[in-house]
């Protein structure tokens, strides 16, 4: 979901895999919002009411979960977004985890133990499977997404925003960021040519060896450097669109496999490993190791080249076909104890300066629709300095293709190591 560029870091969380015909299973469960587990703490406040959510949030502290990895992003959620609650009396307590799947576990433990109210966990930063299997366990709080005051700045005719990974959203999460990939690479060692299609960008693999790579599978980053080559294979995600289909997956899998294959000997020390993450394939671009990249966070890259972290040469580019885009939510557990000061979070993060700040800070991209917003709110996006290194958001969001169905993704993952790392 920096981390890795900030947020290709942060997306590594999703590592919770969805087997067999998951998605399709999902599918059928999320028809509406009543497939979430009934609220228990509603006494206190009326969702529709944004005074009665602000009175019920009163000397609250909200615990989010979410990955802790990032230094820049705690400080942001540590400083800007703490100072905000703390206007409406709010205490926020991020507690930082590994894993998404932590957050997940520890609600279905409660669950399983009957503890229905007076929850440990007040939200949790979710997107992709660990989303899917909170649907399927019915553990979200539901419907409460487009009563956020925020929310009238949210394009909710977006497939990205109604939906999470080919899972319906149905009012049980509410956006707060985009992500989108992209390629960076050496301008001194790469050409534009070279990064002008990803058959291009294979082919200069081919031509230097040991000098591109991609973290081994289930890292969240190497699995859509993977997804890359699968779209340019198939044409775009199209021809898998929708819930899993064994028939379609193997007959879309076997030119994969083999484009992957043929590349290998030429990949950092001749495919034989792969780095663990994307922070470990960063270092190896930082060091001079390889010289190009795939990432979810192209809009930290800027700040790698000003600490001089990056080579000044470093750009990036989409290849032709375009990139795989996607948003995380915020996620609010039906048995949440803080549910009211949870609505407030998911509020400030949706609020227009919240969303500018974070794109000063992280280089993260609005989940908001700016042309929602007024003429000072997106000149201000416009006024952002934008780093030579990294390209504009109308570059990265012109031509962003969706992800694949989470039971997809899964079977990718599982599949990719027995049929390329194993080879």
């Amino acid at each position: 979901m920096r981390n890795l560029g900030p947020f290709a870091r942060r997306t590594a969380i999703l590592q919770l895999i969805a087997l067999g015909t998951l998605s399709a299973v999902l599918l059928s469960a999320c028809g509406s919002s009543t497939t979430s587990a009934p609220s228990l703490d509603t006494k206190s406040f009326d969702t529709k009411s944004w005074s009665s959510v602000e009175s019920g949030a009163k000397d609250q502290t909200v615990n989010w979960y979410m990955y802790g990895g990032d230094e820049e992003l705690n400080k942001f959620v540590n400083g800007y977004v703490t100072d905000e609650l703390k206007r409406d009396g709010v205490t926020l307590n991020q507690v930082k985890i590994n894993d998404t799947s932590e957050a997940i576990n520890k609600v279905i433990g409660e669950k399983q133990a009957g503890k229905n109210s007076d929850g440990s966990v007040d939200a949790i930063w979710t997107n992709g499977a660990n989303f899917a299997t909170g649907v399927q366990s019915r553990l979200w709080y539901c419907g409460w997404d487009r009563n956020l005051p925020n929310a009238r700045f949210v394009n909710f005719d977006s497939p990205s925003i109604t939906n999470d990974f080919g899972v319906p959203v149905a009012g049980c999460e509410s956006a707060w960021q985009q992500a989108n990939s992209a390629l960076v690479y050496n301008s001194a060692k790469l050409t534009p040519k070279d990064v002008a299609s990803m058959s291009s960008l294979l082919a200069w693999v081919k031509a230097s060896p040991g000098h591109f790579t991609y973290p081994a599978l289930p890292d969240f980053t190497g699995s859509m450097a993977v997804r890359s080559v699968l779209y340019d294979t198939m044409g775009g995600p199209a021809a898998l669109s929708g819930a899993f289909d064994e028939t379609k997956y193997n007959a879309q899998a076997a030119p994969l496999w083999k484009r992957l294959n043929d590349i290998a000997p030429s990949l950092w020390r001749g495919g034989t490993t792969y780095p663990t993450s994307e922070t470990a394939t960063e270092k190896l671009y930082a060091d001079g190791e390889i010289s190009a990249y795939m990432t979810y966070g192209p809009g930290a890259v800027g700040n790698s080249v000003s600490k001089g972290q990056f080579p000044s040469s470093t750009r990036e580019a989409v290849p032709a076909g375009g990139n795989i885009a996607n948003v995380s939510f915020l996620s609010i557990p039906y048995n949440a104890s803080h549910k009211a000061a949870a609505l407030l979070l998911a509020n400030v993060l949706q609020d227009p300066k919240t969303q500018l700040a974070l794109y000063k800070a992280e280089g993260a991209y609005p989940a908001i629709d700016l042309s929602k917003t007024d003429d000072a709110t997106r000149k201000n996006f416009a006024a952002v300095p934008n780093s030579p290194s990294v390209l504009s958001l109308a570059d990265l969001t012109r031509n962003a293709q969706p992800e694949l169905a989470s039971a997809y993704i899964s079977r990718i993952e599982k599949d990719w190591k027995t049929r390329v790392l194993q080879k």
